[in-house]
């Protein structure tokens, strides 16, 4: 995409320099985009859907550490993080906007690399890059991506339709983003503590790249229309199992029953879990950033569901009443509890 070798300060190109050196490559592709990046404001035309809408930001030292995260792969994560967001809704995004601050650290060829993993994101996801701004900073990188998307009103999934005895599923396996994260901050210290020493990822790469290099789950809603079920409720995994099925429970108000036992854990990952002296459930229901959807079902769309081996069945809805509960592998009763992610810890 970009094929700079030399290294270019920033401020010889300008703001509107650099927007246009860095979009030059996307070309629009959706029939709902009229007009893109270069005048005042996009210009979209949904038809008779509804719009969604999601925006995220990421911090330099907050949400990511560029000691062992590659600005390519920093740029896809961006995209794949509020593409989530849509999925969740049970609909298709179409079109993101990205702004960006940076620091005069940054050369063009560093940003060229960012815009690199958001261009091979935006390529495979099929979605339009519209806009967005940039600016200086002085607290190091800042990314903002907000996305559009669009569905029919009859196929929009929210949080608070979960009733009782609905199945509670999860797609693919959870903790790994979390256990990966941990095996990077070792190795980052290992580093700092001796910079001859060489990073010891190997055999690692999956919990590895599920921390990199998430891929949000548009397979699943196709999926799920595949097969003729509309969730009675969806959210995505950024902030843990816990975080998620309570903030569904609550905006419900429903009670839950969650299986130990039924938590898809990847063997890669509960072993490196136990290697940091980490309990495996708790990376799962505590850890964040898989980026899986969570969702809930009505029984009677079961069988349509139970051979697909990328779900998996974790648990049910219950009356408010019967509380939030976590069933040990044991089978002792605890209370659920979300321990994940805060923003302002």
């Amino acid at each position: 995409m970009f094929e700079n070798t030399d290294k270019t300060n920033i401020n010889e190109l300008g703001e509107f320099g650099l927007i246009d050196h860095l979009t030059k490559n996307f070309e629009i592709k959706k029939s709902t985009t009229v007009k893109g990046i270069g005048d005042d404001a996009a210009v979209l035309n949904p038809g008779d859907k509804k719009v969604l809408i999601s925006t995220d930001m990421l911090l330099e030292g907050i949400h990511f550490d560029l000691a062992y995260t590659p600005l390519k792969h920093l740029g896809y994560k961006a995209i794949q993080v509020n593409l989530s967001d849509i999925f969740a809704m049970n609909a298709i995004p179409q079109q993101v906007t990205v702004s960006i601050g940076m620091s005069s650290k940054y050369t063009l060829e560093a940003i060229e690399d960012l815009y690199e993993g958001i261009y091979v994101a935006c390529e495979k996801y099929g979605v339009d890059l519209i806009g967005g701004d940039t600016t200086a900073s002085k607290q190091g990188l800042v990314i903002s991506v907000t996305v559009l998307g669009y569905a029919d009103e009859k196929d929009i999934t929210y949080r608070n339709g979960a009733e009782e005895g609905d199945l509670i599923c999860v797609s693919g396996d959870l903790g790994g983003a979390y256990v990966g994260l941990q095996l990077l901050e070792r190795e980052k210290m290992v580093y700092l503590e001796n910079p001859n020493i060489q990073p010891d990822l190997e055999g690692k790469d999956y919990i590895v790249e599920r921390q990199l290099k998430p891929e949000a789950r548009v397979d699943v809603v196709d999926l799920l229309k595949s097969r003729g079920i509309k969730p009675t409720a969806m959210i995505d995994v950024s902030d843990g199992l816990a975080s998620e099925l309570l903030h569904i429970c609550k905006q419900s108000n429903k009670g839950c029953n969650l299986y130990e036992e039924k938590i898809p854990i990847d063997p890669m990952t509960y072993d490196t879990a136990r290697e940091f002296n980490l309990d495996p459930t708790v990376c799962a229901l505590s850890g964040g950033e898989d980026y899986e959807l969570l969702f809930t079902i009505k029984q009677t769309d079961y069988d349509k569901i139970k051979h697909d081996v990328d779900v998996s069945i974790i648990g049910y809805i219950t009356e408010p009443a019967a509380g939030l509960n976590l069933i040990s592998k044991s089978g002792q009763v605890h209370e659920l509890k979300a321990q994940g992610w805060n923003a302002f810890e």
